[in-house]
């Protein structure tokens, strides 16, 4: 079984990103994830039954240190234990932010690949438990791909809480939650994925998978690899931020 979305330990509930030329890029998504006739995501792109999913801010200068890449949302038990276990792996803190008692409230981390991610306390589910939360407009997968992929896994298992497990295709490996559902996927770097920077790779679903790729190309952005009849591909947006497509199924 695979689901990112869930709240608890290694759960992912949101993702965001700080971009230039905002007006630009919220008109690229805005139509991008909004085809088809029971479109998933809301014009605003943070629908989940009012659930933020997804945010695109404005490149403030507050968040100039953050790199350009959308970043996921990690549930963890102890925000703070998370940040000094990423320094201590070779990887870094961008941002830390903390209550007027001191205690962590949620960090910006980098792995020692360079993909940005961010840590926040575990979310308390109020919605009893609904099905429907499970899968609309939520992030569909989430997949690295780097060049050490052992190294990495270990990295994530002693940040997040996650335990990595052997993958369907040889050579991945999929990063699951304490329940053992996978959240995400590690993947080696290979002719197959060439290109593809080490950055969390977020897959998002659209309800026309088809339009959503011509609204990609008419928008300015670009195609970088798609899996024939998979409803599946990678994209670069116009300011060349690199995130999936997936069809809703």
């Amino acid at each position: 079984m695979q689901n990112p979305f869930f709240h608890g330990v290694g759960g992912v509930l949101s993702a965001d990103i700080a971009v230039p030329d905002h007006e630009r890029e919220l008109g690229f998504y805005s139509k991008v994830l909004t085809t088809g006739p029971a479109p998933l995501w809301r014009d605003d792109l943070t629908n989940n039954q009012g659930t933020p999913v997804i945010g695109l801010g404005a490149r403030s200068p507050e968040y100039e240190a953050l790199p350009l890449q959308w970043m996921p949302h990690f549930q963890v038990s102890d925000v703070a234990a998370s940040a000094a276990r990423t320094l201590e792996l070779g990887g870094q803190e961008l941002m830390h932010a903390k209550g007027d008692d001191g205690q962590s409230q949620w960090a910006v981390l980098v792995d020692p690949t360079g993909a940005a991610f961010g840590v926040i306390p575990v979310v308390f589910d109020e919605s009893n438990g609904a099905s429907h939360l499970d899968r609309i407009g939520c992030i569909s997968w989430l997949s690295l791909v780097v060049s050490d992929v052992s190294s990495i896994c270990e990295f994530y298992e002693q940040v997040v809480g996650w335990s990595a497990a052997s993958a369907a295709i040889e050579g991945r490996r999929e990063m699951r939650r304490p329940d053992g559902v996978a959240a995400a996927e590690i993947c080696p770097m290979n002719d197959d994925n060439e290109g593809i920077p080490s950055v969390w790779l977020l897959s998002l679903p659209v309800d026309d998978f088809a339009e959503s790729l011509r609204q990609v190309r008419d928008c300015g952005g670009e195609i970088v690899g798609e899996v024939t009849g998979a409803g599946h591909a990678v994209i670069r947006d116009p300011v060349g931020v690199y995130v999936a497509l997936q069809a809703n199924k």
